[in-house]
């Protein structure tokens, strides 16, 4: 695994060590179906995640903020709407060094 990768996989972590956004995440990747194998892009409106979480705007916007950074998700709006998607290589990444049995 290149450093590169390291730094990435760790900004990555560092940003789901935290319970809101790996729930956040998390419930994305269920929306999203959580299959990376096709390669197509998942998206979900953020309010459809969100309606089962105690949390508020501002925290939800500063935790989606994080999660864009980490390389995680991207965003777009539709409207009014914020949609999101799983960056589907990140989380065939995580997969991959989660699999300790290579």
């Amino acid at each position: 695994m290149t450093e590169s990768n390291v730094k990435q996989l760790s900004r990555a972590f560092r940003a789901l060590s935290n319970p809101n956004r790996l729930q956040l995440f998390l419930n994305l990747v269920r929306q999203g179906g959580g299959d990376v194998s096709d390669g197509s892009r998942h998206t979900c409106f953020l309010t459809n995640i969100l309606s089962n979480m105690n949390i508020g705007a501002p925290t939800v916007s500063h935790h989606v903020k994080e999660l864009v950074d980490a390389g995680l998700i991207q965003t777009e709006r539709d409207g009014k709407q914020l949609t999101c998607s799983i960056n589907t290589s990140m989380l065939q990444k995580l997969k991959e060094t989660l699999d300790l049995r290579k």
